[in-house]
């Protein structure tokens, strides 16, 4: 009955088995699946003596009186009086042809809707209507409200699943009894008609818990079966600490690691001594110094005798690593490449990949193409791990069964993280390197707008300082008339605040390699200000850019400001952020004002998920982070729990690894 098409099930109109196939609702299983996205509470009834203006009003009372009309415009009306035995109402719906056929004089109903004042009289508009009977479904009970599309009201939804709600128990319980037992969770059958029709507020919590445990549970339990199935599908290759190479590529670095980046470094190279791949995620802010532990742990590598592919979102930032480990690995005879779609003579490199001639070859998607072939991939690393799917990882990773060390800049809380990169172990790196200049960052309001771009443009031209200018929006848009747009923007300041300056522009539309021409120019200082859209590479160095401006600020979430920021405060000149803001709202002003008191990009982070949720950890909704239904990724404390059953479930966790 489950699998059963709700053309039979349903007796319904094509229209709405159109809209419903629309919302991917096709099975019985389907629309019982399609759970409220909130709730009414329209169990206590108020006599109508007690009835106030302006608000839900709930009342059960006698029809005493009915008729219905056309009014001199053509709207159908219908009037009537309501009766309890504290009073009556008068009561009037407009354009509700049905009721005619519907309501009887004399019989007792639920209304539900909001009393008006109209004309010298107090009259009850367009209320909901139901029978009193034992199956309420819109009024007189915990009425559940769904997400709705035009012509998919709640009220067509809760008719046709109520329908159906019988066939709640034939839902297959997979949950082992054991965990049910004990969590104390309700059987899925109980749960499924609670979510829907709630039988009591408790009702509806133990229902809301058991589904949102469900959710998490079988997510992780596919992320821990993925790393099970990683780690066991053969031994991986074996790599042997080179002390005195990473000694002479620590002296050339110039500084000293920090004990985050130690301890990082310790934990990846343990999984890399093991008979089992690696599977980790070094976590840091941005300017933390993952990129060094990353090229401490390739020594190591390449020391043991294998090949390391190092792979990054963007060509610039391709480049930039390569410029900057090239030196460093040429000094200890290790042979680098770099492989991105602009490089010519790739044939000859892929060549030389193949029989083993490069050691370490950093690149973009390139890597993964078919073309590519290594002669024994001992460690692939993916930077900026959240732009990459989990199919293009594998992909890389698919050179026999090489250890694969990801990295992100994106601060995300613990428990987020358990979801998003479950098959993963995490490394934080939780500090900066001593000596960064914190970067003062300033809520700027109307009124000190031009004193800002005066400043700025001073310093500018007095300093050679460079400017990143970040705007939410391409073009135009009618709906979000305040918020400016990248192109209207750049005209702007091209020919007001910073006319004479050299400006840039970088947006989506524009091709990879335009991107990538317009950031190495900004690199290379031929742009003194570069206005953008939130498509401004991560990780990219421009130690002269010493200035963000971010407009419409209040429309980012924290983490994605956060990573704004991080653009600048490279290099050894103070660094400064102004946040403008478009509107004043008090939920974006306590963001911004988050912004301005810690630069800890974890406590941000957190923050975000609360305000926000998950989707704007990354500024949009990324791969990789799961529509749930009922669950929270705010809930930290189901999400550990599902994460330890989960760890029981299949079958044992120890020192990172796991038995199955």
């Amino acid at each position: 009955m489950l699998d059963m098409k709700l053309s039979k099930a349903l007796k319904t109109t094509k229209k709405h088995l159109s809209l419903l196939a629309s919302l991917n609702i096709n099975t019985v299983r389907d629309l019982l699946e399609y759970y409220p996205r909130a709730y009414t509470d329209e169990r206590e009834s108020v006599r109508i003596a007690d009835m106030k203006l302006d608000v839900n009003n709930v009342v059960c009372g006698r029809l005493t009186a009915f008729h219905s009309r056309k009014s001199r415009n053509g709207m159908y009306v219908s009037e009537g009086i309501i009766s309890d035995d504290s009073g009556s109402v008068p009561v009037i719906w407009f354009n509700q042809r049905f009721l005619a056929g519907m309501l009887r004089v004399g019989k007792k109903y639920y209304f539900s809707g909001k009393l008006k004042y109209d004309k010298g009289r107090s009259v009850f508009a367009s209320p909901k209507v139901e029978e009193v009977s034992a199956n309420m479904l819109h009024t007189g009970r915990i009425v559940p409200v769904y997400h709705e599309t035009e012509g998919l009201t709640s009220k067509w939804l809760r008719d046709k699943i109520f329908s159906l709600i019988k066939f709640a128990n034939e839902i297959p319980d997979e949950l082992p009894e054991w965990i049910k037992q004990e969590l104390k969770l309700f059987d899925l059958g109980f749960a499924v008609k609670n979510i829907h029709f709630p039988e009591s507020p408790d009702a509806l919590k133990s229902a809301q818990r058991r589904l949102a445990f469900d959710e998490l549970f079988y997510l992780q339990v596919s992320a821990l079966k993925r790393r099970a199935s990683w780690r066991q599908a053969s031994s991986a290759f074996q790599v042997k600490l080179d002390n005195d190479a990473m000694k002479r590529f620590a002296g050339e670095l110039g500084f000293v690691l920090t004990q985050a980046q130690k301890r990082s470094l310790v934990e990846v190279l343990n999984d890399m001594s093991r008979g089992v791949p690696m599977l980790r995620l070094v976590q840091g802010d941005v300017g933390s110094g993952k990129t060094v532990v990353a090229a401490l742990a390739a020594l190591n590598v390449v020391s043991s005798g294998a090949q390391v592919a190092f792979m990054v979102p963007t060509e610039v930032l391709a480049k930039q690593h390569y410029s900057k480990l090239k030196p460093l690995f040429d000094r200890l005879g290790i042979r680098s490449e770099i492989l991105i779609g602009g490089v010519g003579g790739k044939s000859k490199i892929h060549d030389r990949i193949k029989v083993g001639d490069i050691d370490l070859v950093i690149g973009t998607h390139a890597l993964i193409q078919d073309k590519v072939s290594f002669k024994k991939l001992g460690l692939a690393i993916v930077d900026e791990q959240h732009r990459f799917g989990v199919d293009q990882r594998r992909q890389l990773a698919s050179h026999g069964t090489p250890h694969l060390l990801s990295m992100t800049a994106t601060p995300i809380p613990r428990t987020l993280a358990m979801i998003v990169y479950g098959d993963l172990d995490i490394s934080l790196i939780d500090e900066l390197p001593p000596g960064r200049k914190k970067i003062v960052t300033r809520i700027i309001t109307d009124d000190k707008r031009q004193s800002a771009y005066d400043w700025i443009r001073s310093q500018v031209s007095n300093n050679g300082d460079q400017v990143y200018v970040i705007c939410p929006l391409i073009d135009e848009s009618d709906a979000l008339t305040e918020v400016k747009s990248v192109i209207k923007e750049f005209e702007y300041l091209r020919e007001g605040p910073f006319k004479g300056l050299s400006i840039g522009l970088l947006h989506g539309r524009m091709s990879g390699a335009e991107k990538d021409e317009v950031m190495m120019a900004f690199k290379n200082h031929d742009i003194d200000v570069l206005v953008s859209t939130s498509v401004i590479e991560v990780g990219i160095d421009v130690a002269n850019a010493t200035i963000m401006m971010i407009e419409g600020s209040e429309r980012f979430g924290l983490s994605q400001l956060h990573q704004f920021r991080g653009r600048v405060g490279r290099g050894e000149k103070q660094s400064y952020c102004f946040l403008f803001p478009s509107k004043y709202t008090p939920e974006g002003m306590t963001r911004l004002s988050a912004l301005q008191k810690t630069d800890n990009g974890f406590e941000l982070a957190e923050a975000d998920l609360k305000l926000r949720g998950p989707g704007e950890i990354y500024g949009t909704r990324q791969s990789g982070i799961p529509d749930l239904k009922v669950a929270s990724f705010a809930d930290s404390e189901l999400i550990k729990l599902s994460r330890d059953m989960a760890i029981k479930f299949v079958g044992g966790h120890n020192d990172g690894i796991l038995k199955i």
